[in-house]
């Protein structure tokens, strides 16, 4: 009787213990979940500079108001079109720049006259915004927007800043402020659902003298993600522009937003934003990384069309490297397009695109085997011993991350071999290994904050390109 009460004594407190410690992972909002599992953003970008005849310069054009907005002519808009190419390409979220650095804002506001409604396009009734939401719904994309207010060229605002220091400049920046709570109001209540808002650059809130967006998104788009502030940011920027993160990037970060320019922590900022890069695995907010770089970012960095600029279009085999090193190391991967002049997505982007979407499908689509399940130690078997040199993970981060250091076995002619050590999975952990001949591979956890949590191990063979 004692040996049996003090067994399930001792498996209360296991238990008790394991709830304990899960409990004190963050843990993701739907919005975040939906967000990591969507793996693949378009950052689709457009401004009135596309239409200039002049090459892109980013620090003249935050300075410089555009010369004449009604450049902006595209005789072959095609919505749908940009919209199904990042359809075939496998995206699964698209991110429209409504605003960018000119500060024309590409949706019917009566918060701003340098809106649509100034163009002779479409006789002023013309609206981007409202286009790109109807298609993502078409083609079943998450439609996400990018809202600019850090930098505007037309109103003179210089890093959330009129200039100056004089009553003059007060009023102009109580002006701008009030504006751009009324425009986000437009965007947040007049387009239904969007899955991400981005603030470029970050968005200074009234603490720091600029517009009270927090609010705003937090009442009319509370199942959202939002990108970013001060107060908070439920994503984080991965670093770098190189659409990567190194290994490994935790999903978690010890502060609940990450800044911008000069309001980026110093700690976040030391050794290049080694911190964003990484995470932290003990983090007290779930925050994960996601990798951003333009498609015209091979021998280049264009994330705004520019003619006879083909040739950096980042060949397939980066495309494919940058994935692994993205979706592959637990990040979103973000790739920056760009339609041209004509309103159309360039033909030469748009075949690259599939090219991607499509290789990405030949290496990961069919499993070898797959399996999920629960414990530190798990074991996957396959119909007859094949040759793999990819391995999957990923954690139910429903129930946050939870492993902290794991080895992957084959069992090699009737022993079991180490082909991996590892730490973070989080939602995606590709893994190449040197090919071997096996029928059996076993996941063991070293560490783990509780019972690990595997949503899938899956096993592959990936052939070259043909």
């Amino acid at each position: 009787m004692l040996k049996t009460m003090l067994f399930s004594l001792g498996l209360f407190l296991a238990l008790y213990l394991n709830t304990t410690a899960q409990q004190q992972v963050p843990i993701p909002t739907p919005a975040q979940l939906q967000w990591q599992q969507a793996e693949l953003a378009a950052l689709v970008c457009w401004d009135m500079h596309v239409f200039d005849g002049e090459f892109y310069v980013q620090p003249k054009a935050r300075i410089t108001p555009v010369e004449d907005y009604n450049a902006f002519n595209p005789l072959k808009y095609d919505m749908d079109q940009w919209i199904r190419s990042l359809k075939d390409a496998g995206f699964n979220i698209a991110i429209f720049t409504v605003s960018h650095e000119t500060g024309f804002f590409f949706h019917q506001s009566n918060a701003t006259p340098y809106s649509m409604k100034a163009l002779k396009w479409q006789d002023g009734q013309g609206d981007i915004l409202r286009d790109f939401k109807a298609a993502c719904e078409k083609y079943d994309i998450l439609p996400a927007v990018y809202i600019g207010t850090r930098w505007n060229a037309f109103y003179g605002v210089y890093d959330f800043k009129v200039q100056g220091d004089n009553e003059f400049a007060r009023n102009r920046q109580e002006h701008y402020n009030r504006m751009i709570e009324k425009i986000v109001e437009e965007i947040f209540t007049n387009y239904g659902d969007w899955a991400m808002v981005w603030f470029d650059g970050g968005a200074h809130g009234p603490e720091q003298g600029g517009p009270d967006v927090l609010s705003v998104f937090e009442k009319h788009q509370p199942n959202s993600i939002f990108y970013h502030n001060l107060q908070r940011a439920d994503i984080r920027w991965g670093g770098s522009e190189t659409g990567t993160v190194p290994y490994p990037s935790w999903g978690t970060f010890p502060y609940p937003a990450i800044g911008a320019g000069e309001s980026t922590r110093k700690e976040i900022a030391a050794n290049n934003f080694a911190l964003l890069k990484t995470g932290d695995p003990n983090g007290s907010y779930y925050m994960p990384a996601m990798s951003d770089a333009p498609l015209r970012g091979h021998g280049g960095h264009d994330w705004f069309w520019e003619p006879n600029r083909e040739h950096i279009i980042y060949p397939l085999e980066n495309l494919v490297k940058m994935y692994y090193n993205s979706v592959g190391h637990n990040s979103t991967l973000i790739l920056g397009v760009t339609p041209n002049a004509d309103g159309l997505m360039p033909e030469p982007d748009v075949k690259r695109l599939k090219e991607f979407g499509e290789e990405i499908d030949r290496r990961f689509s069919t499993p070898l085997a797959r399996i999920s399940g629960r414990g530190n130690n798990i074991s996957l078997s396959l119909e007859k011993a094949q040759t793999i040199d990819h391995i999957i993970l990923q954690e139910d981060i429903s129930k946050g991350e939870l492993v902290r250091e794991f080895i992957l076995e084959a069992e090699i002619i009737g022993k079991w071999t180490e082909v991996y050590r590892g730490s973070s999975i989080g939602h995606k952990h590709i893994v190449t290994i040197d090919p071997v001949h096996t029928d059996k591979i076993r996941f063991v956890a070293r560490s783990s904050k509780g019972e690990p949590r595997l949503k899938s191990l899956a096993v592959y063979k990936i052939d070259p390109p043909q």
